[in-house]
This record gives C-alpha cells, structure tokens and sequence, in this order.
C-alpha cells in the first residue's frame, strides 16, 4: 500500500565516529503515506563481534557481544499520515572496543530501528553502522622505548666440501609508528664465507588471528628487496617504509581478534631471517627516533669490513694467498612494493565522509560506508583511497619464528613481551 515512504535513522550532527564512553544520540524518521498501525517502536544500539574459520564467510563461527541497548520510542497505536520523528540517546560503554574489519571477522557496532506491526502485517527494519575508535597511544605501551634490534648466525655448506656463515642483524629506529609515518630499516650482513649471498628482503607483515580454533592471517603490507652480499664482505643496508592505513596493534576490549606487526627481514640462500615486533598506534611515542644502528656507538654510515676471528679451515689457505677484504659497501635497493612518491603516499591517507543516514529498503545507499582497506582490515576512522589488495610478496611468507614453535595452528601466539625475549633477550629490563 506504500504506507512507509522513508524509515531512517539520523545520528546528531551526522557523525559516524565515537569514543567508548560518549553518548550517541540521533533520531528515528518516518515518514508514512497511510495511517499505520502498530505495536511498538523500538531502536537498539549493538555492539558485537563475529570471527568465521573462512575468508570473507559472514556465517560466524563464535561471537561475543559488548553491548545491547534498547529503548521503546512508542508504545501501542497507529500513526497517522506524514512525517514523525523519535529522538533517542545512547551512552556507549568505556569498554567498548575500536571496531575492525578483516577477512575472518568484523567488530561492528550499529542502531537498529524496527517498528512491530500487528499480526499479518509487514514489520519494517532499518540500521546504520557508527564507529568506535580507542585510540591506541603507543607511550602507554610497557618498554616501547627500548632498542629494536635482532640478529642471527647463519652456518651453510657451499661447494660439497666448504663451510661458512652469515650473520644478520637488523633494527629500526622505532617500536612504534602512528599511520603515515616512517619505519626506517637498517640491515647488517656480514657474509663470512666464499659465495655471495642472495638478495636480503625486508617484508612489514601483519598477523592477525581469532580465539577458539587458532587461525593466523598473515598478509605482507609492504615489501622491500635489496641485493645480496659478495663473499668475505660486510654491508650495510638502510631503507625506510611509509606505515599505510592499518589497524592499531591492540583491540583492548575484543577476546576474538587480535593483531600483531611483524617487520621480518630474510634472505633465501643461506636461509636466514629475523623477525623485529613493531607497534601501530594513534599517538605517536614522545621520544626521539634511535638511529637504527645494530652496532653500539656506531653512527648511521659506519661499516666495518668483515675480518673473521677464526675463518673455516678449508678457506685460510685461500684467504691467506688471495686479496684481503676489499672495503665495506652500501647495499642498494632492488625493489620497493610501495612504488609511489612518499608525498603522494601520504597523501592518500584521507578520511571519507559519509552519508549519516541509511534508508530502509535502499541497500545501494547502505553500501556507502567508508572505502575500508579490508585486504589488510583497517581500523576506522583511517580510510584509504582506492582499492588495492594484499601486497604480493617475492619470498615464501614464514610465520614469525615465535608462532611455529607454538604448534599452529592450535596454541595461542606469544605476548609482546615473549617474543621481545625470544628475539634478543638483553632487551627485556631485568635480564
């Protein structure tokens, strides 16, 4: 009969983003062509979270919920024709958590409206989707002033009979980076043997992972490839990567997601990785960035050329005839999976605004939510433009050492603090 021409809710001054703790307030509006009858008005304010063992699989496998609120705007009776409009306030719990999207679940926070109509009628339904962000300030976090470095000593075999080793230890300047910063690398490699090395890739990679059943997404965000290493030289390699749109490294309030950042720096031949944590927040840390200088005392342009102690016994001969070692060079970059000018990129870091009501019966216009960079599941409110997927990576993916040793995919990952100690343990205070 068309008796509902428009069913919307509106939130006041139409914003989109809150804080946990902040009243929500919007009205209901209705404008009808026919006197209606009904039951009851109502609108609910919801707050959940969903997590499948499938990508992109909205039949939620295990979900948790953070709040249900609801209000009735009328009771019993029949509004005649026109326009009507139903105040409502909400306030959002302080525990509430930032909401997220990603392939294998989804925080969404929501107001539904609903108008009951007696029996035989059509109920009519509408929602609209707001955002909550729990700012993440990286200051907060317990040692994120502490050095971030690694190392590792790779011992191979080359020509059937000889023995080497490489040794590669890698820093950055920071813990912590906010969206549009700037991770700066630094790499070392001493190549202690006769053959060169492969290229040496540095790949920013984000584990993401749900309770219950253990499942990891790890997805590489950016990636850089620089070259190898002659034999019986040392080389230094420093390289930077713009922090794109992502999701803040802790969802304080969610038990079903978690994230983690990774920056895993490796080469294939001979297999050597090591894996630096790395936070990202919303307010950025108060220090001043660390050069990312592995060596102490070393400024950023030192290199040292490579002298080994004690070389393998079935190289001295060969060492002690032919020339020394020549002096230490800077690796160059082969490739960088962020192909855009820095100032560009950044300034694609934008937010999009958004039409703060959502029809019934329009699902077109509820498609208009922001452009979320879902292939990585941003956290709102970082938008980003365009629609690019996951960034494809040149080397095999490896999970960060400290997660296959936990028996993936049914153990929990380790905290922040275990994989600081697995990785070097003289950077956890007290050791």
């Amino acid at each position: 009969m068309g008796r509902v021409q428009l069913f919307e809710i509106c939130l006041r001054q139409g914003r989109v983003v809150y804080s946990p703790g902040e009243p929500l307030a919007g009205v209901v509006r209705v404008r009808l062509g026919a006197p209606l009858p009904f039951r009851a008005i109502r609108v609910t304010c919801v707050g959940s979270c969903g997590v499948s063992n499938k990508a992109n699989d909205g039949a939620w496998v295990v979900e948790e919920s953070y709040f249900n609120s609801s209000l009735s705007l009328a009771d019993k009776g029949s509004l005649p024709a026109g326009e009507h409009s139903f105040p409502f306030q909400f306030l959002l719990p302080a525990t509430a958590p930032t909401s997220f999207e990603g392939p294998f679940g989804k925080i969404v926070h929501q107001v539904r409206a609903s108008i009951d109509t007696p029996r035989f009628s059509k109920d009519h339904k509408c929602s609209l989707v707001f955002y909550i962000l729990s700012p993440l300030n990286l200051n907060s976090i317990p040692d994120i002033e502490q050095p971030n470095v690694a190392s590792t000593t790779k011992k191979f075999s080359y020509k059937l009979v000889k023995t080497g080793s490489v040794v590669l230890t890698a820093s950055t300047d920071l813990r912590g980076y906010v969206v549009g910063q700037v991770l700066r690398l630094q790499a070392d490699i001493e190549n202690q043997s006769g053959k060169d090395t492969s290229p040496v890739v540095a790949s920013l990679l984000q584990v993401s992972y749900k309770a219950k059943r253990w499942i990891y997404d790890v997805r590489t965000i950016a990636e850089v490839e620089g070259t190898g290493v002659k034999a019986w030289r040392r080389a230094q390699w420093q390289e930077q990567i713009l922090v794109p749109a992502l999701p803040q490294s802790a969802l304080p309030g969610c038990s079903l997601i978690h994230i983690d950042y990774y920056l895993q720096v490796s080469m294939k031949a001979p297999e050597a990785t090591v894996t630096l944590p790395v936070f990202v927040g919303n307010i950025a840390l108060n220090q001043t960035p660390l050069s990312p200088c592995p060596g102490t005392g070393s400024s950023p342009g030192a290199l040292y050329p490579v002298v080994p102690s004690a070389p393998p016994q079935e190289d001295a001969e060969a060492v002690a005839s032919g020339p020394q070692f020549s002096d230490p060079v800077s690796l160059s970059t082969k490739s960088h999976s962020q192909q855009q000018p820095l100032s560009a990129a950044l300034g694609s870091v934008s937010v999009t605004t958004i039409d703060p009501c959502v029809q019934a019966g329009s699902p077109g216009r509820h498609s208009l939510h922001p452009p979320l960079c879902v292939s990585i599941g941003a956290t709102v409110p970082y938008f980003a433009e365009g629609s690019g997927g996951p960034v494809p990576t040149t080397s095999a993916l490896i999970l960060p050492p400290e997660y296959s040793s936990w028996g993936y995919p049914y153990e929990a990952p380790p905290s922040y603090e275990q994989s600081c100690a697995s990785t070097d343990p003289g950077l956890i205070p007290g050791s």
